[in-house]
């Protein structure tokens, strides 16, 4: 008993500290009469004082009530609220039983029973608002859908076409046979994460596939040449990159393909396995083009992996020239370049926050046969399209376009997605033209690099939010007609849905009031856009906090109750500044999914807070700083470094109460959203391994098919997953063995079936389970066929 008085006497002590602490911050009164009542029970358990009972009931009674004032009948807030208090209940009735060995003496243990069953039971009534449920139609709304005129069995770009829709035509699998899907094979590339490697070296390979060769590429930039039918390897190059801590990213998202000439040459390999490494530089035909962390652009001949001796230096482009600061590191691209109109487009990552000088974050276009430069639209000259000239520099650290590009070759326009400049929470170092540019989609010329049109999704962005995604093209039926659309999601969770020939909006587009008071010197836009298709989040509130404990769920109402925030594009500041969306943003890089066919969309909004926070530097030592995205960075040349992180709990888990991850489904011809879920589990979350659907972070994207089923792994457990289209219910899902944290894709092998393939190799920065895997799916031999 004096045992359990103590334990009780020290959360008490806890909660009754936190709680008047609380108090002073002008929150919740609850946690400081908790503790005083657990005090209370705890002096009276060491003077075996029956009271003890009905005080402990009388908590537990209280506590249920206030729960649910709080948050309603919703599991997950109530399950933090009350576990704890449930599992000193235990013992509490164990030690009081003793003592009361005669029925009459149960009696007194009547009102923790009463209330312990209350709480106990109070799950059956439990509801998750979150959650809608809905239809989409199967019927097809345009019969003739533009696809990108890519071969209906092959993959041939990232987003499989330069329209960016990420839908394949292939309908082999569907919702009444996907639960039939089995391993086909599996290959491990041997490229792992090293110790010297960057903190976020990552995964983030969407293959591609071209007749009957698959090609990937791994972080370190090998690319790798795979049988499509068996996964057997018939080449590897490796583009011995070297290490460089200075990078924030050690990533490659896919390789682009420029067509043979002569449609009638093969593209397969024929040999067994070859090593490009023994393999001069040859004349190219149709072409592999891999971007590198070293800042180079290698044009690749696909069917031996040599490299290609008529494009630029026997297959190598330098992407640093003209570039005003040359820090290694510092630039390079993670993302495929576009490959349009008998050009190679290269856009590439800016650290962010390491210097206020450094390189420039210019879209260059090369002639995809020699790699003689043809125009450059830098942001911060966007007027000078002309080649640069020799001994000429680029703008210092202008905004850049790190995510993957789109074309409209019958419109002769390209759409890249901009981002920041460096220092991305200081906006005093941009001149008119970068805040022009930046955090928008940009429509240029092809043929000239000319600006056609420009969207703005954030003024004066002092949060980071980069445009991440790639646009999704397709033609869409409005009801002034059929409109050549664009489909853009954004970091703040907005989805754009904009005219791609004009730039004006399809869905409206309006400005909402935004807070204001910015650090000295700096200011805030008075309004911020918003789109009438939106995912955003509604403001945080301190009754929203969570934590595994009703410890840290403490813990995490106080953090928020020093923070600074009120609301969407709260100005950073030294205060500390609640960034909610949060840097990993409602979309990422993963981008949506569009069905052009049902007019369809498919995305997975994701909900994460994160804590901005400027640090004066007044002789601070920054030696251990620029460790990544995360953490302090230095911003050298600045007043200020930042610091940026999670909002999380002293237990390491977001500090606002779950779902944190969704899949959704909307009808693109009314911009209404038809269904909402939760998605993922906490499965590879603790070490326990509970298969425990909570609606969990991720990174990556979706693909469609025609035949209704949705691909998508990318949360934080390793699973690829299968849904339906029409609802979003989960049909199926296939174990990964690590983290699935890119964009699968889908094509039809020379035996006529559907393979769907996902790579797994974790993500360094949200510390999934680490690996070298390509993975491929199909039907079992029954149920497949041509």
């Amino acid at each position: 008993m004096i045992i359990l008085a103590g334990l009780f006497f020290i959360i008490g002590i806890a909660l009754f500290v936190g709680g008047s602490w609380l108090i002073l911050l002008h929150g919740s009164f609850y946690y400081c009469i908790a503790g005083l009542m657990l005090i209370a029970v705890s002096l009276l358990l060491r003077n075996r004082n029956v009271l003890a009972n009905f005080i402990y009931a009388l908590l537990l009674c209280g506590t249920l009530i206030w729960s649910v004032n709080e948050t309603g009948m919703n599991w997950w807030p109530l399950a933090t609220r009350m576990g704890l208090f449930l599992v000193l209940a235990i013992p509490l009735i164990l030690s009081a039983m003793l003592k009361y060995r005669r029925r009459s003496g149960w009696l007194i243990l009547l009102p923790v029973w009463l209330a312990t069953a209350v709480v106990s039971v109070s799950p059956i009534f439990m509801t998750n608002p979150s959650t809608l449920e809905g239809q989409l139609s199967r019927e097809i709304s345009v019969a003739n859908a533009d696809l990108g005129g890519v071969n209906p069995d092959d993959w041939e770009a990232y987003g499989r076409s330069n329209l960016g829709q990420r839908f394949s035509p292939l309908n082999q699998i569907t919702p009444d046979n996907a639960d039939q899907l089995e391993l086909a094979w599996q290959y491990q590339t041997g490229d792992l994460k090293g110790p010297n490697d960057v903190g976020e070296t990552t995964y983030e390979d969407t293959p591609i596939k071209v007749g009957n060769s698959l090609y990937v590429c791994t972080p370190h930039n090998w690319v790798i040449a795979l049988n499509a039918d068996t996964g057997e390897e018939q080449w590897v190059y490796d583009a011995k990159v070297p290490e460089d801590s200075q990078r924030q990213h050690q990533t490659c998202r896919g390789v682009a393909y420029l067509p043979p000439t002569d449609k009638n040459l093969p593209n397969d390999v024929q040999q067994s396995t070859l090593s490009s490494e023994t393999l001069n530089p040859i004349l190219c035909d149709a072409q592999l083009f891999l971007p590198t962390s070293d800042a180079r652009l290698v044009a690749i001949d696909p069917t031996t992996g040599a490299r290609c001796a008529n494009f630029a230096n026997q297959g190598e482009l330098d992407l640093m020239h003209n570039m005003p600061f040359t820090q290694s590191g510092y630039y390079y691209s993670t993302s495929p370049p576009l490959i349009a109109g008998g050009l190679v487009i290269v856009s590439g990552s800016v650290n962010d926050n390491y210097d206020i000088n450094s390189p420039s974050g210019v879209i260059r276009a090369y002639d995809v046969k020699t790699g003689e430069l043809k125009w450059n639209w830098d942001s911060g000259h966007p007027d000078e399209t002309l080649p640069i000239g020799e001994g000429e520099v680029y703008a210092t650290s202008s905004p850049n376009s790190w995510s993957v590009a789109s074309a409209d070759e019958k419109l002769g326009l390209v759409y890249f997605p901009m981002g920041n400049r460096t220092p991305d929470q200081l906006g005093i170092y941009r001149s008119p033209a970068e805040e022009k540019y930046a955090t928008s989609v940009v429509a240029l010329d092809l043929s000239t690099g000319n600006v056609a049109w420009v969207q703005q999704f954030v003024h004066h962005d002092l949060w980071d939010m980069d445009t991440p995604a790639q646009p999704s093209l397709l033609d869409l039926k409005t009801e002034s007609g059929t409109q050549p659309a664009l489909v853009v999601p954004t970091k703040q969770g907005d989805i754009y849905v904009l005219n791609r020939a004009t730039g004006d909006p399809i869905f409206p587009i309006t400005e909402e009031t935004a807070p204001q008071g910015a650090i000295p010197g700096d200011f805030t836009a008075a309004t911020q856009p918003t789109s009438a298709l939106s995912f955003k989040p509604d403001p945080l509130k301190e009754n929203e906090m969570w934590g595994a404990t009703l410890i840290d769920q403490l813990m995490c109402r106080i953090q928020f109750k020093q923070l600074r925030y009120e609301g969407r594009y709260t100005p950073p500041s030294e205060q500390g500044t609640l960034i909610y969306p949060g840097n990993f943003g409602v979309f990422n890089w993963g981008s949506i999914a569009v069905d052009p066919k049902r007019q369809q969309l498919f995305g997975m909004p994701l909900y994460l807070a994160f804590v901005s926070t400027l640090v004066p530097k007044n002789g601070l030592d920054l030696t251990s700083a620029n460790k990544g995205e995360q953490g302090v960075n230095s911003n050298e040349g600045a007043d200020y470094a930042v610091e940026l992180k999670p909002f999380l709990s002293p237990l390491g888990i977001p500090c606002q109460q779950p779902p944190w991850g969704y899949v959704a489904g909307v009808d693109l011809k009314t911009g209404k959203t038809a269904w909402k879920h939760q998605n993922g589990t906490i499965e590879d979350m603790t070490p326990l391994k509970l298969p425990i659907e909570m609606g969990v972070p991720g990174i990556g994207g979706p693909i469609i098919t025609d035949g209704g089923v949705v691909f998508m792994a990318a949360s934080v457990d390793n699973y690829l997953r299968a849904y339906d289209m029409s609802n979003g219910h989960e049909l199926w899902k296939g174990r990964l063995p690590a983290g699935g944290q890119a964009t699968p894709m889908t094509y039809l092998n020379s035996n006529g079936e559907q393979m769907v393939v996902q790579v797994a190799g974790g993500h360094g920065s949200i510390g999934t389970t680490i690996g070298d895997y390509v993975v491929a799916y199909k039907l079992n031999n029954k149920l497949s066929t041509k």
